[in-house]
């Protein structure tokens, strides 16, 4: 399998400033912190308006039973000039790690928001991220190469390699920082061509506040039946592929007009088909009917257009396209979205871009981020362009 086709599936994935010296990328760049004097830096305040306390960060850990990895990008006269990686373990552990990127700028060549442009755009790309946009536009011509990946891996990875599990089933959380979030760290390769998503079981968030409220959220839940995949009922699974486009344009004038689209509702049934249920396509994948289904559903999987809200710009997804019926307009969008009563344990978006949005102090704001806000556990989105078709089912049954 080559690149292009490893990260096209595995990129589906969906959260400081202290006093002491800056060391390049191949020194040495230990540093751990004891938690009195984490209290007044960066990792305690970054990505929200709301505080949290070192024994709160490593509760988060704890409760997650995972490792938590938050990045900090640090500048100076408005260009990148360090990074700190921190690093929580369920056991409590906090280390922080620093990278020199004046070092590894001056040695590569490049900026670090410049590698991650080039990554997308050599395995086709079409978004690109300027002051917290995210724009889409048309796709790059750029010929792949393991080469960005690599030099990524080298930067994001490669100082905190030590500090990972070493089991593949262990947990990894990352929390980016601005430019970061298109990063699909599930593709990132070492030295050797392995990928991180062989290493370890992968996930991000917007935020450590963000997964501590997951997890309280999951907690007011425990008078509720455990979920089990393989038991599950018709009305816990909402599965919808290609629906009729709906008969309401989406602003005066505009040019959505969802195509057909043949693989998508191959995708939708053959889930369907795997789980003994029946997928909503074509004209019964209305908005009506599939809000009704969402708030019972333990797991949702649309695989349907996406639009920006005013369907002109290059922004990215903020609607979901759906049949209409004599309730709605087909338009199902994130204000609506996050007005659900949601209790999935996951949502999978299975469109172009779903994961991207507008990137703030608090994540991602878009399409994905409503689902979560709905109460969502975890949503699966993708960081670029997806043809139509992408996926098959293997021979054992599951989605890939």
């Amino acid at each position: 399998m080559n690149l292009s086709q490893l990260t096209t599936k595995i990129a589906l994935v969906s959260i400081v400033i202290i006093a002491c010296s800056a060391l390049p990328l191949n020194t040495a760049i230990a540093l751990e912190k004891s938690p009195t004097s984490l209290k007044s830096n960066f990792l305690l305040t970054q990505n929200t308006t709301n505080s949290i306390s070192t024994e709160q960060i490593k509760q988060v850990a704890k409760n997650q039973n995972a490792t938590l990895v938050q990045y900090s990008l640090l500048n100076e006269d408005a260009q990148e000039s360090e990074l700190a990686i921190w690093v929580i373990k369920p056991t409590g552990e906090i280390t922080m790690r620093r990278v020199d990127l004046k070092a590894w700028q001056q040695k590569e060549k490049t900026s670090l928001a410049e590698l991650i442009t080039k990554a997308r755009n050599q395995i086709g790309v079409r978004s690109n991220y300027n002051k917290g946009i995210i724009t889409v536009s048309g796709e790059s011509k750029e010929k792949p190469s393991p080469k960005s990946w690599k030099q990524l891996h080298q930067v994001l990875i490669q100082p905190i390699a030590d500090l990972l599990p070493k089991q593949p089933e262990q947990r990894v959380i990352f929390i980016p920082q601005n430019q970061l979030f298109l990063v699909p760290f599930a593709a990132l390769q070492d030295n050797n061509g392995k990928y991180l998503i062989e290493k370890h079981t992968i996930s991000t968030a917007p935020s450590i506040q963000e997964l501590d409220l997951l997890y309280q959220r999951k907690i007011k839940r425990q008078g509720e039946q455990s979920f089990v995949p393989r038991n599950i009922k018709g009305d816990e699974l909402l599965i919808v592929g290609n629906p009729t486009a709906p008969k309401i344009s989406l602003t005066k004038g505009d040019s959505c007009k969802p195509p057909s689209l043949a693989g998508a509702e191959k995708e939708a049934k053959n889930i369907a088909q795997i789980f003994k249920t029946q997928a909503l396509t074509g004209d019964a994948a209305t908005e009506t009917a599939i809000v009704e289904k969402m708030p019972q559903a333990r797991i949702i999987h649309l695989a349907a257009m996406t639009y920006p809200d005013d369907c002109k710009t290059n922004n990215s997804p903020g609607v979901v396209a759906l049949a209409s019926s004599s309730q709605d307009d087909g338009w199902l969008r994130t204000e609506e979205i996050e007005k659900l009563n949601l209790k999935a344990d996951l949502v999978v978006l299975s469109g172009c871009d779903t994961a991207l949005g507008k990137i703030t102090g608090d994540g991602v704001i878009g399409l994905s981020r409503s689902f979560l806000a709905a109460g969502t556990d975890s949503v699966i989105g993708s960081l670029w362009s997806v043809p139509s078709g992408v996926y098959s089912i293997t021979d054992d049954g599951i989605p890939c």
